[in-house]
């Protein structure tokens, strides 16, 4: 690569990175995964319409934009899918600028009590997530914001995000590791002003103006739907899938979205939460997790008999929970199953995908999903299938990420 090429490649990651923020719109999304779809889109040729199967974020369908390739998602969380549409909207300068006056507009009226305040929303503990004062600051910011924008607008989806920006920003809970836990609340707190929150959440619109006036001039689809029924949900064909599934690691990926789905109106129930949670892939959050001791396998799936053993040795009896989490295992990957079989009816000719998946460790025993994933690839006929490590994960030495990639001829 000549030193023009680094430039410009250099020049487009600067641009992105800064549209997205370096964790994205929501701190959701890793820096790494946007260079994994970067370098990914940039290998193809030609024109291509691209399929993000499980939109996620919207990594996918936005760095497609930024190259100019067509794209669309699929998404089973309402929240991800709003949060897809306002990542991928288009934003003239007139958005912008009303949308920095209006803000204005809605401070000064709280700071002054004239604003209309939404009721805290249910979640359980509220005041542990976040303290009293910071809790009425955001429900008359939500409250404000809707009586302003009674409908939805581009405006108004720009507040909202940084509305969730600052929930996160401003919030006691501790989202770095696996299991959710709480700030240490020992101690004074630092008691936070009408007029410091104020300043917080300028502070964090004036970065989403900014990413959102960078935005590209095409606008991509994300659609609500079930990645296991792939072709009920989009139409055409497509010359180039990238996707990241949920991994097979029992992690819920609902827990760091359940503040923004509920201050924003998408979750009003803990059980809603888990109902969600069941129908996702990999999905294990309350009332999702109970069900997996009553599921059974259909028998339509493909299980490889390394497969059967690996359940077999987690299932057994001196590990805690083993059934279970064979359980969990098993309808996974049927799962997983069920959505390639469904995705292979949408693929043209030549069409490559690729899937970022990590693999597993259960009870010290390795669940090799990249291997399982390459099968299934290959006893549904697809050629050239392959295994590209792509990164170590974490301090556990077996775990790995993996782009699992194959084509259709």
């Amino acid at each position: 690569m000549n030193r023009k090429q680094i430039k410009q490649r250099s020049d487009y990651t600067h641009k992105y990175n800064t549209s997205l923020g370096r964790h994205g719109w929501l701190r959701l999304t890793p820096a790494y995964s946007v260079k994994i779809v970067e370098d990914l889109l940039k290998s193809s040729q030609g024109s291509i319409r691209i399929l993000d199967p499980f939109s996620g974020t919207s990594t996918t369908s936005l760095c497609a934009a930024y190259l100019g390739y067509p794209a669309t998602s699929v998404e089973i969380n309402p929240f991800l899918v709003w949060l897809g549409q306002v990542k991928n909207d288009i934003y003239p300068n007139t958005v912008i600028k009303s949308t920095s006056e209006n803000a204005k507009i809605i401070l000064n009226n709280i700071l002054n009590n004239e604003c209309i305040s939404i009721d805290p929303p249910p979640i359980h503990n509220i005041y542990r997530w976040w303290d009293k004062n910071n809790v009425n600051f955001l429900c008359r910011l939500v409250g404000s914001i809707n009586d302003i924008y009674p409908d939805p607008t581009p405006s108004k989806n720009l507040l909202l995000i940084t509305t969730c920006r600052l929930l996160i920003a401003l919030s006691n809970a501790s989202f770095n590791h696996q299991s959710l836990s709480f700030k240490n609340s020992k101690g004074p707190k630092e008691i936070y002003n009408i007029e410091h929150l104020s300043n917080s959440f300028m502070k964090e619109l004036l970065f989403v103006l900014d990413s959102a006036a960078k935005n590209p001039k095409i606008k991509n689809e994300v659609v609500l739907g079930d990645s296991k029924r792939v072709c009920d949900m989009v139409s055409g064909k497509f010359d180039m899938v990238i996707t990241s599934p949920p991994y097979p690691n029992r992690i819920s990926y609902i827990r760091e979205l359940r503040p923004y789905m509920y201050w924003l109106g998408y979750l009003n129930k803990a059980r809603e939460a888990g109902e969600l949670d069941w129908n996702t892939i990999g999905g294990t959050w309350g009332i999702a997790t109970s069900r997996l001791s009553e599921w059974q396998q259909s028998g339509n799936s493909f299980i490889p008999n390394y497969l059967t053993d690996i359940l077999s040795k987690i299932s057994h009896s001196d590990n805690k929970n083993g059934v279970l989490l064979a359980n969990y295992i098993c309808k996974y990957f049927e799962d997983v199953w069920g959505h390639l079989t469904s995705l292979k009816r949408v693929l043209s000719a030549g069409c490559n995908v690729h899937y970022i998946i990590g693999n597993s460790t259960f009870y010290g025993i390795l669940l090799p999903t990249e291997i399982i994933y390459s099968d299934m690839f290959k006893e549904l006929g697809f050629e050239d299938v392959r295994v590209n490590m792509i990164r170590k994960r974490n301090s556990k030495k077996e775990l790995y990420e993996y782009d699992v990639s194959a084509s259709i001829i």
